[in-house]
């Protein structure tokens, strides 16, 4: 049920990181291919299941389907069945809710380098809230974490620029550690921070292997290492 679920948040999910970054509303219109413009009937808006018996194309046009649709579904499903899985209800429902709304942060990041306030100050919030309901770790705990997780990254981030005289991390970065702290509280603020940096630096190595050319100026968005990390914090302390 929850991957089913997931399914569907995970379509409309797609629908925002897409449309958003471009100014057009995921709640008015209807759903029409991007190819040709005709309206998509029920029978192809089937999360995951209408891609794949497409093959990935519009019935008419045979335009491409943008292949976030199905890995955006995908991912929202695996998240939803990881946290029904691993965690009491309460805890996994708002896990859902933190990793989806982390999802939609990493295809946001990963395609446009953007971790909009509308997202990190509202995921704030709502660690806090949860934590009122006696979720998780307690209020303290994650009051110092949001706290805690803005400082260190905003002063790594003004140490950088001062050092090497450009920007070294976006200014959503900060938000969304604060972010992250206010869910899973302080103590797991250096393993979320461990976890993202070692997975930075393993696709920096991919990189290197493959031969790509990377350099100190070379970007990497931060958010999608940081959302791994917060997953995994979140699995770990809900618990």
């Amino acid at each position: 049920m929850a991957g089913l679920f997931g399914l569907i948040v995970g379509s409309h999910l797609a629908t925002i990181a897409l449309r958003w970054p471009v100014g057009r509303s995921s709640a008015m219109g209807r759903s029409a291919c991007d190819g040709c413009g005709r309206t998509l009937r029920i029978a192809e808006l089937v999360p995951l299941l209408s891609w794949l018996i497409l093959r990935g194309r519009c019935r008419r046009c045979s335009a491409r389907i943008d292949p976030r649709h199905p890995a955006v579904e995908a991912a929202a499903a695996g998240l939803a069945v990881l946290m029904a899985w691993t965690l009491p209800p309460a805890a996994a429902i708002a896990g859902m809710g933190l990793a989806w709304t982390l999802l939609l942060l990493t295809v946001l990041d990963l395609d446009h380098y953007w971790l909009p306030d509308r997202l990190t100050l509202p995921l704030l919030a709502g660690g806090l809230a949860v934590a009122a309901g006696g979720v998780g770790p307690d209020l303290t705990d994650r009051a110092i974490g949001a706290v805690a997780g803005w400082g260190v990254l905003a002063a790594v981030a003004l140490i950088y620029r001062r050092w090497r005289g450009r920007d070294g991390l976006g200014g959503g970065d900060p938000k969304l550690f604060g972010a992250v702290g206010a869910w899973v509280g302080w103590q797991m603020l250096p393993t979320v921070l461990t976890i993202a940096s070692v997975t930075g630096l393993l696709v920096v190595l991919a990189g290197a292997v493959a031969r790509r050319r990377i350099s100190a100026a070379t970007q990497m968005p931060f958010g999608p290492l940081l959302a791994l990390g917060a997953v995994v914090g979140w699995v770990w302390v809900g618990r």
